[in-house]
């Protein structure tokens, strides 16, 4: 009977890639409104009208979507790797 040797790893998914990189895409992009929001501070931008209050939005709301996606992949990971060691 063959066993597991414990350098096998269970192959990366698709969507285990796409949720990894949409948790990064959004952590880079609250950044990148947190810095506008800085730049348009010390400009005296308006921050009532155009873009700004999505920014602001944004900034608050990526970075919790991005932890969410990001325990959604290891819980995703660590049940795939379980029922790999499991069964089969």
């Amino acid at each position: 009977m063959s066993t597991r040797t414990p350098g096998e790893d269970v192959p990366i998914r698709r969507i285990d890639r796409i949720l990894a990189f949409m948790s990064l895409g959004l952590l880079l992009l609250s950044i990148v409104a947190f810095l506008a929001i800085m730049i348009g501070s010390a400009t005296g931008a308006d921050f009532a009208t155009g873009v700004w209050p999505f920014l602001g939005v944004l900034v608050y709301i990526a970075p919790i979507v991005a932890f969410i996606l990001l325990v959604t992949v290891l819980i995703m990971s660590f049940v795939r790797r379980a029922r790999a060691n499991k069964g089969t």
